[in-house]
């Protein structure tokens, strides 16, 4: 649970936009958390109306209700539950989390945004109900990320990997088998792509799955020295790994330089398959979801496991390469006027029945202790195994108190977009390291 305290007050996102009024989590911090004391049971609390955001529209409808539901039933309050657009997330949050009048109580933030907004005392410090709230049970990578020392400040909400979905009756067309190794992988798209039924389809732009090449070949984006970070996509593995990826990319690919993620979801449906033929693509695991036959009746993707299928992408030498981690955190707005609602409703999170709820809809459950009910949960065989598996061997992004101002900057976009396009790796990664360095340490 250590993460090395960094001194800094703000961050740029979106230029030089700071959180202002957030307090600094170092020495002379005010802790707004409530004694033990006052929140003995949270059936004595005064009824509080609070505010809950939660990032793009991850998390399904009927978990949301509930949480309504509970909410009210325990506290006697009104929960208002509202969805940010990952694409807005940092600017929304910037600009709401200091203001007391208008702040969410409770908020998600992506596992790479977690370091940042902690850093910056975003957050209500909860290391005394970390124990209540799952403690050791937890994923540990996401409580380090919302952790200084042993102060945590935001918990894991939910995880998920990524795998690769293929296509089995394009694989079978072409005589391929699934690919043990990362050579093996282009070798076979490449002879679907020679033979015109397909190919892999990795977005240009997609940096968060291009990364497990690098990652597989013993390189990282930035290394901590001790007293600052410093990128790193300029050694001798990560140009090797991206060396690697490029010729995927240009020889075994179906997908431009300038796609993102965004359509990775549906790159193996029957609707996108016409014009691109695309044999494999990575996705997170809640990507089945929109992957799959398209039911009219249901309105949505069901799996059909004699069509689809799926694996853990293979290391260099065999294995699972290591994959980037999905997913993210949830924590308490340091400027909250509600700590004891908002505390009742972060039980509710990590309570049994919601941690069991998130596995059953296919979301890495934060308390591990349910792991095992969301590799068995849903109708998408085998799925959930795969991408825990790859979960085993996932890694996270820096924990920078800059990070976030890295994202919003789409730096990691642009060199993977930069590569895609037949770039010389080696001076794009120091060219990228450049930019990186210039916002990391905050």
């Amino acid at each position: 649970m250590k993460k090395t305290m960094l001194g800094v007050t703000a961050f740029a996102a979106a230029g030089a936009i700071a959180l202002a009024g957030c307090s600094s989590t170092g020495e002379g911090s005010t802790d707004t958390s409530p004694t033990a004391e006052g929140t003995e049971s949270a059936a004595a609390m005064a009824a509080e109306d609070i505010t809950l955001w939660l990032a793009g529209t991850d998390t399904p409808d009927t978990l949301i209700d509930y949480l309504k539901a509970e909410y009210a039933e325990v506290n006697g309050g009104a929960l208002t539950v509202e969805q940010i657009g990952w694409g807005d997330l940092i600017s929304s949050l910037t600009t709401a989390l200091p203001d007391s009048e208008n702040t969410p109580d409770v908020v998600e933030v992506g596992n790479t945004q977690a370091a940042t907004f902690t850093t910056v005392g975003a957050f209500m410090d909860i290391t005394e109900h970390y124990e209540e709230l799952g403690g050791e049970s937890l994923l540990q990578g996401f409580v380090e990320a919302g952790s200084i020392g042993d102060s945590v400040y935001a918990l894991p909400y939910y995880f998920g990997s990524r795998a690769v979905f293929y296509r089995q009756d394009i694989y079978e067309a072409a005589g391929v088998e699934v690919p043990t190794t990362l050579a093996e992988y282009t070798a076979a798209n490449k002879t679907m792509l020679d033979e015109g039924v397909g190919g892999a389809y990795l977005a240009g732009r997609d940096w968060r799955s291009g990364i497990s090449w690098i990652f597989a070949n013993g390189g990282d984006i930035a290394e901590y020295d001790g007293s600052a970070w410093h990128a790193t996509l300029d050694s001798a593995e990560a140009v090797a790994g991206m060396e690697q990826w490029q010729e995927l990319f240009t020889t075994a690919n179906v997908a431009k330089a300038t796609d993102d993620d965004t359509t990775t979801y549906s790159a193996i449906n029957d609707e996108f398959l016409p014009g691109t033929p695309a044999s494999s693509t990575m996705a997170p695991s809640w990507a089945t979801w929109t992957l799959g036959d398209f039911d009219e009746e249901s309105e949505s993707y069901v799996w059909n496991s004699e069509t689809f299928g799926v694996y853990a992408l293979p290391g260099v030498d065999g294995g699972v390469a290591p994959v980037f981690a999905g997913g993210s955190n949830i924590g308490i707005s340091a400027a909250t006027q509600h700590p004891e609602g908002s505390l009742a409703l972060m039980e509710i999170i990590f309570s049994d029945e919601y941690q069991q709820m998130l596995a059953e809809n296919g979301m890495g459950p934060a308390n591990l202790d349910f792991a095992d009910a969301y590799v068995d949960a849903g109708s998408f065989e085998g799925v959930n195994a795969i991408a825990y598996e790859a979960a085993a061997n996932a890694k996270l992004t820096p924990a920078a108190a800059g990070w976030a101002s890295i994202e919003e900057a789409g730096i990691m976009e642009d060199y993977f977009q930069a590569v895609a396009e037949g770039g010389d790796v080696a001076t794009l990664a120091v060219e990228a390291n450049a930019k990186i360095d210039e916002l990391i340490n905050g």
